[in-house]
């Protein structure tokens, strides 16, 4: 997993640690010193600690004019055990939503399993996004059944077309529309 970088190649858009808006605002990273690990195995050191100990995330870009934020993830969602849904959305999600952030497109093709505990928080995250939605973009076919058996997908958009994009083909701008429109298809 020490091989499992976050996408650089909108670093010319966005460094999240450059903006001033971000959680991560001023974080400084090492190349060599790996100190993150999901279970026994090491992550990247580029990509975000935000309080969990088994789901680590890169913001690769965020358009507060146009509010929506594109969020890579990595490890395991575990809500059981570490309330991961509830420090995601205290200590990065609510940061941007007071920023102006509407819309979210989350990236899990790096998230490896999903463990449920209650819905409040999803409920609160769609709650304060009244006007926007949470899209999730290459999550594994297992994590998303394992949403879907709980009830979680009621609050995110997933599935479908939203499996099958090639999202590192598109500059930022380019690939949230091409979320957005299939997420308006969706809602309509």
């Amino acid at each position: 997993m020490h091989f499992v970088e976050p996408f650089y190649n909108w670093r010319g858009f966005y460094i999240a640690s450059e903006d001033s808006n971000s959680p991560f605002f001023n974080r400084e990273y090492s190349e060599f010193a790996f100190s993150n690990h999901v279970y026994n195995f090491y992550i990247h050191p580029q990509w975000d600690d935000f309080g969990s100990s088994t789901l680590f995330l890169k913001i690769l870009y965020t358009d507060y004019n146009e509010g929506y934020a594109i969020i890579e993830l990595i490890g395991e969602w575990n809500d059981a055990i570490e309330n991961d849904i509830m420090v995601l959305k205290r200590d990065v999600i609510d940061l941007l939503i007071d920023s102006g952030i509407r819309s979210f497109i989350l990236i899990g093709e790096n998230v490896l399993n999903f463990h449920y505990s209650d819905d409040c928080y999803y409920e609160e995250w769609f709650d304060d996004i009244e006007d926007g939605w949470v899209a999730m973009v290459n999550f594994h076919d297992h994590v998303i059944k394992e949403f879907e058996q709980v009830g979680i997908d009621h609050y995110f958009i997933m599935g479908g077309k939203l499996q099958e994009i090639e999202w590192r083909t598109y500059q930022p701008q380019d690939f949230y529309q091409k979320v957005a429109g299939l997420v308006q298809r969706f809602l309509n």
